[in-house]
């Protein structure tokens, strides 16, 4: 397996080596670039095109979601866990729909780093934090925003097994539908929910609450 290309870019030292020695026991991943300070760290991403970055959210100079924003602008392929001590209940929405892939908060075990990474790694979604609730408890952030859904009822079912992984042919059959059928009706759903690609429909879907993350 080809090694993984990470950046890190956290502005707290004592943090950032915590997450440097996590980040050294998932096999086959090479931190090539590590940066206290968010513009050199984009910069670097932008020239290098890493194949993850791990970035926190509020940084001295720049906003951790500008850096996630151009990074998706600039280089798609790259996958984009954030970290946060200030979890809110719009942040998992909001990078949702930058196409963030992972998000953490700082005050869940650092363990909680590794799973993140693994799952983005192989293509998945890892949302993880607590914020408090209005009792005192702490409380799952809810990774489910509403969102309003343009399409039919028939989309929606086709849209609900495309993100499951299902390719047109076993959804043709599935749906008694011929496999040309199907593929139009990819066709307008990519359209219009404005992606391109089966991980972005996925991600759609779970904002709209059609399937669970």
């Amino acid at each position: 397996m080809r090694k993984l290309r990470a950046v890190l870019i956290e502005d707290e030292t004592m943090f950032r080596q915590l997450i440097l020695l996590t980040l050294g026991k998932v096999k086959d991943l090479q931190v090539v670039g590590e940066f206290g300070l968010g513009k050199p760290g984009l910069e670097y991403c932008l020239r290098e095109k890493p194949d993850l970055l791990v970035v926190d959210l509020m940084l001295p100079d720049i906003n951790g979601i500008e850096i996630a924003r151009e990074v998706r602008k600039a280089v798609p392929e790259t996958r984009i866990l954030v970290i946060t001590a200030h979890p809110s209940e719009r942040l998992p929405a909001e990078l949702m729909m930058l196409g963030v892939s992972g998000y953490v908060d700082k005050t869940e075990p650092i363990e909680y780093v590794l799973s993140a990474v693994e799952t983005v790694r192989a293509g998945g979604m890892f949302f993880a934090s607590r914020v408090r609730g209005k009792g005192g408890a702490g409380a799952l952030l809810p990774s489910r925003p509403p969102l309003a859904v343009p399409l039919t009822e028939r989309e929606q079912e086709i849209a609900k097994l495309v993100a499951a992984g299902q390719m047109s042919k076993e959804i043709a059959a599935k749906l008694n539908l011929s496999v040309r059928t199907v593929e139009k009706h990819r066709a307008n759903i990519m359209e219009k929910v404005g992606v391109r690609e089966v991980a972005s429909l996925t991600r759609w879907c779970i904002q709209a609450g059609l399937i669970d993350s």
